[in-house]
């Protein structure tokens, strides 16, 4: 019999606006038609634990993709880490944050954008080329940290421009990250 293992997804791209709504009790309902088991999920923004067999982390999200559009009407890309994956994402946060002297969650400022893959060097230098004083990128794997200035919805540095140059993403407050780590890791 095949060891199961958990796996924590995040869905890109719910929840925003009358036409992508996904609640989470069909995302649960999604996720065990798909085969997985022991879902649970956090929050409304698309954050979903659950156990598998499954290694290939591609076969994971095109599962979860496939089952995600049957239910909700339209495409949900999603992004799957390991709990272990998922911790060093956060470990590197605070990191980033010591290095640049700044506070650990910069003020409720410190996003992440969590990528379906890894991007290229070419493609990181793209994205923290874009830094500035008040607004800081730093990539590691598939997380890209986010130092915002004051308002978030003024901010260059958006999940939309960690796209343009590092490929799909979906983008969580560190808060959440942490909550998660400290909930299913």
């Amino acid at each position: 019999m095949a060891r199961v293992a958990v796996r924590i997804g995040f869905l890109r791209a719910i929840n925003l606006g009358a036409k992508r709504r996904f609640p989470k009790d069909a995302i649960v309902r999604a996720t065990e038609a798909a085969g997985f088991t022991g879902v649970a999920t956090h929050i409304a923004t698309g954050n979903v634990r659950f156990e598998t067999a499954m290694r290939s982390r591609a076969r994971i999200e095109a599962a979860l993709e496939a089952a995600y559009e049957a239910e909700a009407g339209f495409a949900v890309p999603t992004i799957v880490f390991t709990p272990d994956e998922l911790r060093a994402v956060a470990e590197a946060a605070e990191s980033f944050a010591r290095e640049l002297g700044r506070g650990a969650d910069h003020g409720g400022r410190h996003y992440v954008s969590l990528l379906k893959q890894e991007p290229s060097a070419e493609a990181v230098r793209a994205v923290e080329q874009v830094s500035s004083a008040e607004e800081v990128a730093r990539v590691g794997g598939r997380a890209a940290h986010l130092l915002l200035g004051e308002n978030y919805h003024e901010a260059k540095l958006t999940n939309a421009a960690v796209e343009r140059h590092l490929g799909v993403a979906t983008n969580r407050n560190l808060t959440v990250i942490r909550a998660l780590v400290d909930k299913w890791c």
